[in-house]
């Protein structure tokens, strides 16, 4: 029996914007099953030798493109499977954003903008104690430059009131996504 293809909702966005926190809510509330994935569950699972890469025996710069590709291209795999996703993702490069559109296109996306004034992220980013200092600022430079969504929040509305509109977005989707079909911003 072949399984139908997963649908993918697609959260774009800087550390610490409430990604996470929007994604859960999302997986709370939707009528289907929807896996929460990202890079921080890979993270916190300790699949990487982070005491070695630390060390600098295993120089990060040289695995870090490997371990995203092999991030995107899990993405399509378990959406082939029949998963439906949703992904938590901060879109670092135009080429980035070209590759998914490449391994994701014969996917339902929803593409969803998360954005979060600066100042507030970089509290968030002291707060949370776990982020390199100044990655929400060069995330939040460039994120979003070259995206077109399919719809966008404000992390700093109330967070039942972005889920209920994420979610009234995503049932009143029409093909294709912005993912797919726009160019990128100007």
């Amino acid at each position: 029996m072949t399984q139908a293809p997963g649908k993918i909702i697609l959260l774009n966005g800087a550390s610490s914007s409430g990604k996470s926190t929007l994604a859960a809510a999302l997986q709370a509330s939707l009528d289907d099953a929807f896996w929460h994935y990202s890079i921080d569950h890979l993270l916190c699972a300790g699949i990487l030798p982070r005491k070695r890469i630390d060390s600098g025996e295993f120089p990060w710069t040289r695995l870090r493109p490997a371990f995203f590709e092999g991030f995107h291209r899990s993405i399509r795999g378990l959406a082939e499977s029949g998963n439906n996703l949703i992904v938590e993702h901060i879109v670092e490069t135009q080429e980035w954003k070209d590759r998914l559109v490449d391994l994701l296109a014969p996917f339902d996306m929803f593409f969803v903008g998360v954005h979060c004034p600066l100042p507030e992220l970089e509290r968030r980013e002291k707060q949370r104690g776990d982020r390199r200092g100044g990655e929400a600022r060069q995330d939040y430079e460039t994120t979003h430059a070259f995206c077109q969504y399919d719809y966008e929040v404000n992390t700093m509305q109330e967070a039942a009131a972005n889920v209920a509109s994420v979610l009234a977005a995503w049932h009143k989707r029409i093909g294709p996504s912005a993912f797919h079909r726009g160019p990128a911003r100007a």
